[in-house]
């Protein structure tokens, strides 16, 4: 068993800084590299490219890192879990045995692949066998939108990626895994944890937590003195360095910017938190309550003194559907008066569209400089801004109606109130609504699949 492992975290999202994790390679030791793909709407998005191009389906962006930093990772042997297969892990897999061919790597390691996440082919079986997939917000049952389902995965846990380290694999690609998985599974490998080790495995759980969302952990988008953490055009991402007594340290690279400390690490914990009794997820419920945190030098806090409790028995789905149309458009209204203006602007509008008959299902108006982030408690805004944006969307089941609104929008330039400096973006474009679907499944009706071969 050794001492200790380095995960290094390299993307927070799909779209992060693509030279994110070459510099996590490159920037000093690590033992693995954790890449995090997915969000709740992305798998809907892989499943319309699928539909148009049966190869496509996963993170492009995964393939070019690949080329970039395989070389370096089969030499090193520094392993990769990654969640970027998304709808397509096969196809995943074999662009980057493609890659590997490429740089004269192939039959040099070995891929490891898990599915068995995507449940779409099965909805209609599991809903006749009184499976309900309630929606975990509103109690309704699935089948109240199943004609205008995308896409449906469950989350999986560490223990099919731990299976695929197991058997040797360096890459581990996975479809719809839990952010906090990708950490933990090398984890559990490398110290061999027990599936009952609660305190322990909650511990790899909150390291997973901490690091999955990238530089948000190691300065990016931190509000304590974020004046003064250096050099962001240059952020390190983080490391959690991780014991086999569950304890862990957050850190960065060396001579990288950004910063480590105890107010990043605490604002990161409260992301996407709930309850921080029950941080629940497939391996085990994690107690925020019980982490302590403490500073253990530049750039490197110490985390320990966590506390798990047993797993559900269930798992979560996320779900997405289509529900229907939706478009935004916006004008910038000058000084003087610029708040006047742009509400004389929005009745306007208003008023327009009723008079057209059009019915939507909400239109939002907001006034962005004056009070479009915190409404309310921003107050009465001054009547010396030199600017207001007038943003206003609108959303509902009739894509014409949508698309009318979005001539009526330039218009306003020369027959609504004066001032206008701009029309960002031009007319505006009807999108399709993707909502989200939250629902659980026991988890006796899922059976993850593991697949480990030569690259």
């Amino acid at each position: 068993m050794k001492e200790k492992i380095r995960i290094a975290s390299g993307q927070g999202f799909w779209g992060d800084l693509l030279d994110a994790p070459v510099r996590q390679v490159e920037g000093g030791p690590i033992d693995y590299l954790m890449l995090d793909y997915l969000a709740e709407v992305t798998m809907s998005i892989m499943q319309k490219q699928r539909a148009r191009d049966p190869m496509m389906g996963y993170a492009r962006d995964f393939v070019p890192l690949m080329k970039q930093i395989l070389p370096a990772c089969v030499e090193r042997t520094i392993r990769v879990t990654a969640n970027a297969g998304g709808v397509n892990v096969e196809g995943c897999a074999n662009a980057v045995r493609e890659v590997a061919r490429e740089l004269g790597l192939s039959g040099k390691f070995r891929i490891g692949l898990v599915t068995g996440d995507d449940i779409m082919p099965r909805i209609d079986e599991l809903l006749e066998r009184g499976i309900e997939l309630r929606n975990m917000d509103t109690g309704e049952p699935l089948s109240s939108v199943r004609e205008r389902i995308q896409s449906a995965n469950v989350y999986l846990g560490a223990w099919p990626m731990v299976e695929a380290l197991n058997r040797g694999a360096q890459i581990v690609i996975t479809g719809r895994a839990t952010d906090t998985g990708l950490t933990l599974a090398p984890i559990i490998h490398e110290f061999g944890w027990r599936a009952d080790d609660w305190d322990k495995l909650a511990g790899g759980t909150i390291a997973g937590h901490i690091i999955e969302c990238g530089a948000q952990a190691s300065g990016g988008n931190c509000q304590y003195d974020w004046r003064n953490i250096p050099d962001l055009a240059n952020v390190g991402f983080p490391i959690a360095e991780a014991y086999p007594d569950g304890t862990f340290f957050i850190t960065k690279h060396e001579g990288t910017g950004g910063r480590v400390n105890v107010p990043a690490v605490k604002e990161q914990l409260l992301y996407e938190m709930g309850d921080p009794h029950s941080y629940i997820t497939p391996d085990c419920i994690a107690d925020f309550t019980t982490v302590h945190l403490e500073d253990a030098g530049p750039d490197r806090v110490r985390v320990f003194g966590i506390k798990g409790r047993p797993a559900t028995d269930t798992l979560k789905v996320s779900i997405s559907y289509s529900a229907g149309f939706k478009a935004v458009g916006t004008l910038v209204y000058s000084w003087p008066d610029a708040y006047e203006k742009a509400q004389a602007a929005d009745r306007t509008l208003r008023a327009r569209l009723e008079r057209l008959g059009l019915h939507f299902d909400q239109i939002l108006t907001e006034f962005v400089g004056a009070n479009a982030t915190h409404g309310p408690l921003a107050g009465e805004p001054s009547p010396d801004l030199a600017e207001v944006q007038l943003r206003v969307g609108v959303r509902g089941q009739d894509r014409k109606a949508v698309e009318r609104f979005t001539k009526e929008i330039a218009p306003l330039i020369l027959t609504g109130p004066p001032g206008v400096t701009g029309f960002a973006g031009g007319r505006p474009k009807v999108e399709e609504i993707v909502a989200y679907w939250p629902a659980l499944i026991p988890k006796t009706e899922i059976a993850p699949r593991v697949e480990v071969s030569e690259a």
